[in-house]
């Protein structure tokens, strides 16, 4: 293992689950956590270093800011370069690169360098207090996240709606897990057999979508937490349904998921956002994708606020020039899990945390800083 574990006990609880692992594991696997804590924890911790051979863990697109389109940055860019505006969001957000078509700074910190008010913000309802604070100017909050923060930015629009705040809109571009894990098994070439579902998402949203996912592309879909004992036992989880020919979701993490998540946080949720066709970035527009406000909301998007903004499906590509080529970021194939960050030309060379040249090298959730983080070449 890469690093040891707090506890004895827990170190000899993973040992075991691996060992099990390899007495079930009777042909090849490839199985896909969709989280990027989990991936974190299983680059730490060595997880994927213990499996028996056959059986294959890639990295799927487990981070929120990661997939979060270059249009988006585009036009949270142009938003912060107005004098009138405050653009807020968190901190992550603030290194990831646009599409840099103006000749500008690639990121909102380049314009914040330039003059332009971008602040970090650790709650939404932050952004409330910033235009309660500055009625003379307008805040605008970029919301990103998966269906984890979602809730919180609902509670922001209905706290916005009731105290009348004219001052504030959003740049909304929360995405949802279950409609991308569809797309990546519905990809030409895809070698997915199995998912690590994400405990947070799950107790939110419960199982519901899973289940549907499941039985849809007859895959095992395990929900697991963030602790190696819990990752083990959702790999072993995973691959026992796999060698008996099953496919359902299985819940490995019961002590904080429930089937039916989180009532209140689904209602507010889904009182204040809709699904709608949402680009990926490095995947395109996956149907169902995302989140956008509820027509009675729909006067606090920062669209119907500012006119020409920039942005496009062509922006929603990864930055970056062909794949292969010296020094290019790859991740568009790395947060698809075609690709792993030490594949990558530009991986710990010209692309470090420090000047990143893709998001998962950006995001502390992203598996390229996972691995440069915990020293992982090979």
């Amino acid at each position: 293992m890469s690093a040891p574990l707090a506890a004895t006990a827990e170190v000899a609880a993973v040992r075991e689950l691996a060992a099990e692992l390899a007495a079930i594991t009777t042909r090849p696997w490839t199985l896909m956590e969709v989280c990027g804590g989990q991936t974190h924890a299983i680059v730490r911790w060595g997880l994927d270093q213990l499996l028996p051979p056959g059986l294959r863990l890639i990295h799927g697109p487990g981070c929120p800011v990661c997939v979060t389109p270059a249009a988006t940055i585009d036009a949270a860019r142009a938003l912060a370069r107005r004098p009138e505006v405050i653009l807020c969001s968190y901190g992550d957000m603030l290194r990831v690169p646009g599409s840099a078509a103006d000749g500008g700074p690639g990121d909102l910190l380049g314009v914040r360098a330039e003059g332009g008010d971008v602040r970090l913000l650790t709650s939404p309802l932050e952004a409330l207090a910033l235009a309660r604070r500055h009625p003379e100017r307008q805040v605008v909050f970029l919301a990103v996240g998966f269906e984890t923060t979602a809730p919180a930015t609902a509670l922001l629009v209905r706290q916005a709606t009731a105290a009348g705040a004219a001052n504030l809109s959003l740049l909304a571009a929360h995405v949802r897990v279950p409609p991308a894990m569809a797309a990546i098994l519905t990809a030409e070439g895809n070698q997915v057999q199995g998912f690590l579902a994400a405990g947070h998402v799950c107790a939110v949203m419960g199982t519901a979508e899973l289940e549907d996912l499941a039985d849809r592309h007859r895959v095992p879909v395990v929900v697991s937490g963030f602790e190696p004992l819990d990752l083990m036992r959702g790999l072993v989880a995973c691959v026992r349904q796999l060698e008996r020919g099953e496919a359902r979701v299985a819940n490995a993490y019961g002590r904080v998921v429930r089937q039916q998540g989180n009532p209140a946080a689904r209602a507010l949720l889904e009182s204040v956002f809709e699904p709608v066709d949402r680009i990926w970035r490095g995947f395109g527009v996956i149907p169902g994708g995302g989140l956008e406000l509820r027509a009675p909301f729909r006067g606090l998007e920062a669209g119907a606020r500012f006119a020409d903004l920039p942005g496009g499906p062509e922006a929603g590509v990864e930055p970056g020039a062909a794949v292969g080529a010296e020094g290019v970021c790859i991740s568009g194939r790395i947060l698809q899990g075609r690709a792993r960050p030490m594949d990558c030309p530009a991986f710990g060379t010209t692309c470090t945390p420090e000047h990143p040249l893709g998001a998962p090298m950006v995001s502390s959730e992203g598996a390229c800083a996972a691995y440069h983080r915990y020293g992982r070449r090979g």
